[in-house]
């Protein structure tokens, strides 16, 4: 199984270019994030063999699963899951040629003083608890998490002091979920050291690869030790109108 996630910031915006992603990469499952659109272009991504489990409201957030080998068992949020007030679009589950698979968009946090800080933290604690009963099957979560597992994944950690995606209680919460039994399926880059997947708009970000490992894949351990391939499509991320997360790619079995 080929799986990839992609931030794609708007499917809307990235429409063309998510349709040849998908017709020239052909993952077997594509989750997506950050749609922001209530709309999803279910029509066209059938046109290419996909089954498509969508969810988002048409504002800043919003999941997709994208499936060419089945979409079973769909659920649109988890049991528990937080809001603010309300819970948001932001995760999506489903089965996927007998692996359970879960498209995750992790609250930003804003500020380590911002109420939004304490409902992400909140939110990684409810998400460990729903993943409790489902961890001794295959299992794969994985999406943009918001957060740095480590000061190697990103550009430079004296420039993140003090914000959010660094700190230690997210990291911590980032372990929490490790611990059930899944392995960080780690991708390599294209270009350079770095297996970042974020690059900040800002002029020169990419170009110096000012970036950060934000998109995540957890996967059990069985599946982890079968990965024969996992890469970082920073191509994805150059040209007209790009997202500012590079697909990240990772081939099962």
């Amino acid at each position: 199984m080929r799986l990839a996630t992609w931030n794609v910031n708007s499917v809307s915006s990235r429409l063309p270019r998510l349709l040849d992603w998908l017709a020239t990469a052909r993952p077997d499952v594509l989750c997506l994030q950050e749609t922001k659109t209530a709309d999803f272009p279910v029509r066209e991504c059938q046109d290419l063999g996909y089954e498509v489990a969508a969810h988002g409201t048409g504002r800043w957030n919003g999941v997709a699963i994208v499936s060419r080998v089945g979409l079973d068992d769909v659920s649109l949020g988890f049991d528990g899951q937080p809001g603010f007030p309300d819970p948001e679009p932001r995760a999506v589950g489903a089965t996927c040629g007998g692996v359970r698979v879960w498209s995750l968009y992790v609250p930003n946090g804003r500020t380590v003083d911002d109420p939004h800080y304490a409902y992400k933290l909140e939110w990684l604690a409810a998400l460990r608890t729903a993943l409790l009963p489902q961890i001794s099957a295959p299992l794969v979560i994985c999406g943009d998490f918001n957060v740095a597992p480590a000061d190697s994944d990103v550009w430079d950690p004296a420039a993140f002091v003090g914000s959010t995606h660094v700190t230690e209680a997210e990291r911590a919460a980032l372990v929490a979920l490790l611990d059930l039994g899944l392995v960080d399926v780690v991708p390599e880059p294209m270009k350079g050291p770095n297996p970042f997947t974020y690059w900040d708009y800002r002029a020169g970000m990419f170009h110096k690869d000012m970036g950060m490992r934000i998109d995540l894949v957890y996967a059990t351990k069985a599946l982890a030790d079968s990965v024969s391939k996992a890469y970082i499509d920073r191509e994805a991320r150059k040209g007209k109108l790009p997202s500012d997360h590079a697909p990240v790619v990772v081939d099962f079995g």
